[in-house]
């Protein structure tokens, strides 16, 4: 099988619209949780949120294009724009036949629909847009990306709520390691909007600590109370190792491993015994073992069975000697994206050896796993390989690993 590398990433975060910008808010300890702005929320207990700042998407998009897209295409074209740049590739030293683009979102334009919706019911299905499905469809982002570019290989969008990230890069790696494609674009892409934002709010799994954002999420504390809801978007760009060097392009990490799995039980509580199970087979992929894993890029989401399932499943492979962290303490729950995000985040980590504490863990909740947790601040650690970690409703459960170059 051939071996798979990352060659180019981009984002569009609450704490960043570019990668070094990014880089920068993590590294000096910058949260970008706050008031939700984007929409009135005076209906709501949930009042707070993770929310893209100063973007422009006319700055990846022609005006034309830009009006007609929802927001979670914005941000995934502004994320794969950066990344292919940075990845080098440009007309010639590429196959457009393959290369492709495997693009998800967890809901894709729901803003759309909460847009559309009223006017078929209110004023008749006159008024509604033509454009309401092309732009509301969870693929889009990945259609506008492929045809930016030219890119004419394999095309197509998961929807596995906050695994998809994970699932995008992890089979963009399927696909070039089988021999189906060169190069692949990935990565997740959601946008704010009020449906989601009412959903957790009614699950009563959101937080509420609305005079006090700095320090909410706080996953893994006893003192939690729900997650935070984020947007953004994350693109990497994977691509076949030899055909990497053929072409001189530089060389970030190596993707060594993947898997996915489904508990089949519940479809928001989440089983420990497949979560195990799905770290254990990503492990298995990458022929690793659990002790050359130097860090664990947990989902962590600051909900209490979450947190409680998860950090028992990792502890029960990896015991306390594994160092943790969960970076939606910084940027929300970005749920479709949130996948990516981590994932290029604990590359970056692992390059610079340099790893992020959870923000707001001061108090590590006793139910949750024994895990040797970074807090208070950044730990230098010298390590080959990292795993990233999610875990979606459905019982998916998704884990990727990577390896320094």
């Amino acid at each position: 099988m051939e071996r798979v590398v990352i060659t180019g990433m981009g984002a569009i975060t609450p704490v960043g619209n570019d990668v070094p910008s990014f880089w920068e808010s993590l590294k000096t300890g910058k949260c970008g949780i706050g008031p939700i702005t984007k929409f009135d929320v005076s209906d709501f207990k949930v009042k707070l949120g993770a929310e893209v700042k100063n973007f422009d998407p006319t700055q990846y998009m022609e005006k034309r294009e830009a009006r007609r897209a929802d927001a979670n295409v914005h941000y995934a074209m502004a994320a794969a724009v950066q990344a292919v740049e940075q990845a080098g590739l440009k007309e010639g030293n590429f196959d457009p036949y393959r290369t492709g683009v495997i693009f998800g979102s967890g809901v894709g334009g729901l803003h759309v629909a909460e847009q559309e919706v009223p006017k078929l019911l209110e004023k008749g299905p006159g008024r509604v847009s033509p454009f309401a499905i092309p732009e509301m469809i969870a693929n889009i982002a990945a259609a506008y990306i492929s045809m930016h570019f030219g890119f004419k290989g394999e095309n197509f969008c998961p929807v596995s709520a906050c695994a998809t990230g994970n699932h995008s890069i992890g089979e963009a790696m399927r696909a070039i390691r089988h021999g189906y494609q060169d190069v692949m674009v990935a990565g997740g892409a959601e946008e704010l909007c009020p449906s989601e934002v009412a959903v957790f709010d009614t699950l009563f799994v959101a937080s509420t600590r609305n005079d006090e954002p700095e320090l909410t999420p706080r996953p893994f504390d006893a003192n939690r109370d729900g997650l935070v809801i984020g947007e953004g978007a994350c693109t990497l760009v994977l691509e076949e190792f030899e055909h990497a060097r053929a072409r001189g392009a530089r060389i970030y990490a190596e993707l060594v491993g993947f898997a996915t799995n489904c508990d089949a039980t519940h479809i928001t509580q989440p089983n420990s015994k497949t979560m195990r199970i799905c770290m254990e087979e990503a492990l298995r992929t990458a022929g690793l073992a659990p002790s050359d894993i130097g860090y664990l890029s947990a989902h962590g989401t600051a909900t209490s069975r979450g947190d409680c399932a998860e950090s028992n499943a990792t502890a029960s492979l990896f015991g306390n000697r594994t160092p943790v962290s969960s970076l939606k303490s910084f940027f929300g729950h970005t749920l479709g994206a949130c996948g990516s995000i981590e994932a290029w985040l604990a590359i970056e980590m692992m390059r610079e050896g340099w790893f992020s504490p959870t923000i707001n863990l001061t108090d590590i909740d006793p139910e949750c796993g024994e895990l040797d947790y970074i807090t208070g601040k950044e730990r230098r650690i010298d390590t080959e390989f990292v795993q990233s970690n999610n875990f979606a409703f459905g019982g998916i459960n998704t884990s990727l690993i990577f390896k320094r170059m």
